[in-house]
């Protein structure tokens, strides 16, 4: 089954289609390395399905013929930049649409983007000061989600497995729609609900448009139409809940009702960010406390941190920004783990990569997955070391990439937080321990995770 993220670029290049036939793709890929297609109707990509995944296939294109590359999708070129120095040639920190947010409302079929450019620099605005009031209001809420994952953990008796990925996804979905949506979802059955339908929304626009299979399955199609519109509802019923009034939470619903957007732009930066945010944030705890399980040294790294940050005081937002090596740590984890592999731009107008010429139209990939273990970057890029974010040419690599500071999206910027906040809290009293045996296997998607259940045990701290 081809992965989410082949079906992203088969939905991105659709939409630009009727532009694309006026400039007809020349097999000759203007000249940049890569391979022929396969097929004629389908390009290369029978070549990414035995690859396993868009990744992987990338990966193996890269190492054969350099930094930048070209292959087929049906009869359309796509260029992949697969290097920091290429990458920097191309990333705009300027552009207002932020990629990962566009592919997702492509995906639902969302069209009040492409606005003009005051316009999408408002609403960008607005969605960013969204995410940073949401963090800054509901710190406590955050606080006691982490502390009562911890008492649940507390109480199992010594050497229970954990699934940590269902533990995860579920602290991250009660997270986000407390914060994006407000006190209806301290109902642990409301949660549940939007967990259901926010898993068939997010299973169904990776691979039912993909194969055709949903168009073709009426049951499937329906549950699929059933779930969105369910998810929908309850945004529009709480959008119109909160306006005109003054609430002592604020949420991230608030910030956008109260911006000059209409209820639509309302709903769909509402729904990208309860999809994003949510999955995003699970999956980047779900590999910090992985990696922490195998690596005794960083984990007590963090203890000491933690302890030493923290005190015996309350644990305030003044003090998580203080916990440097943990922001190290996650780095490190989204580095590692290759948290978000492959990204995409449309080339607006024809551009220039080293020597290689870009036509107009052209859909550029970035390799990330690629670029984050490439080894004249990374020493060692296989190795989990959050020490090497010490380097400051380290962290400003990382952040030319978009992974942090001011170019980071708002959805890991909102798992930075959340993720921070739960290592500090679980950290503190529990030891993290990995099951012995088990081998944790990558499943490489628009955002990765393990292809099972991650299991770990945890015991108490004297």
């Amino acid at each position: 089954m081809l992965d989410f993220a082949i079906f992203a670029i088969t939905f991105l290049l659709a939409l630009v289609g009727a532009v694309l036939y006026l400039y007809p793709a020349s097999r000759q890929a203007s000249g940049i390395p890569g391979i022929t297609p396969t097929e004629e109707k389908d390009g290369n990509l029978p070549d990414i399905v035995n690859s396993g995944s868009l990744h992987e296939f990338l990966v193996n294109l890269h190492e054969r013929y350099g930094p930048v590359v070209s292959f087929w999708f049906g009869s359309r070129l796509v260029v992949s930049l697969g290097t920091v120095d290429v990458l920097k040639q191309h990333i705009n920190p300027n552009k207002t649409l932020d990629p990962f947010e566009t592919m997702l409302k492509s995906l639902l079929r969302y069209q009040s983007g492409g606005g003009s450019a005051s316009e999408n620099h408002m609403r960008k605005k607005l969605y960013e000061n969204g995410v940073t009031n949401s963090l800054q209001s509901n710190f406590a809420l955050l606080l006691k989600l982490s502390e009562e994952l911890l008492d649940k953990w507390l109480s199992y008796p010594e050497h229970q497995h954990v699934p940590l990925s269902q533990h995860m996804l579920g602290f991250a979905m009660k997270s986000v729609t407390q914060m994006v949506m407000g006190s209806t979802f301290e109902d642990d059955q409301e949660v549940i609900r939007f967990q259901k339908n926010h898993g068939t929304v997010w299973s169904e626009i990776g691979k039912g448009y993909l194969d055709g299979s949903l168009d073709k399955s009426t049951t499937r199609k329906k549950q699929y139409e059933d779930a969105l519109m369910q998810l929908e509802s309850i945004l529009k019923k709480i959008i119109k809940e909160r306006k005109g009034r003054n609430f002592g939470q604020h949420i991230f619903v608030d910030s956008l009702v109260q911006g000059n957007l209409n209820d639509e732009q309302i709903i769909e930066d509402s729904m990208i960010f309860s999809l994003a945010g949510c999955i995003i944030t699970a999956k980047l705890c779900t590999w910090a406390i992985c990696f922490l399980t195998t690596c005794e040294e960083v984990q007590k790294k963090l203890y000491e941190e933690i302890n030493q940050v923290l005190g015996n005081g309350p644990v305030t937002p003044e003090k998580i920004e203080q916990l440097r090596y943990c922001r190290h740590v996650l780095c490190e984890t989204v580095r590692t783990a290759k948290l978000t592999p492959v990204s995409a731009q449309l080339q607006d107008i024809e551009g220039k990569i080293d020597q290689f010429i870009i036509p107009r139209e052209t859909l550029v990939l970035y390799a990330l997955g690629v670029v984050l273990q490439d080894p004249n970057v990374w020493p060692s890029p296989y190795k989990f070391d959050p020490d090497r974010f010490d380097d400051e040419l380290a962290r400003k690599t990382f952040s030319s990439l978009g992974f942090s500071g001011t170019q980071e999206c708002p959805e890991l910027r909102f798992a930075y937080m959340v993720t921070t906040v739960l290592l500090s809290v679980l950290v503190k009293r529990l030891h993290l321990l990995s099951v012995e045996g088990q081998v944790i296997e990558t499943k490489y998607e628009l955002v990765t995770s393990s292809r099972e259940e991650a299991w770990i045990t945890v015991s108490k701290r004297d």
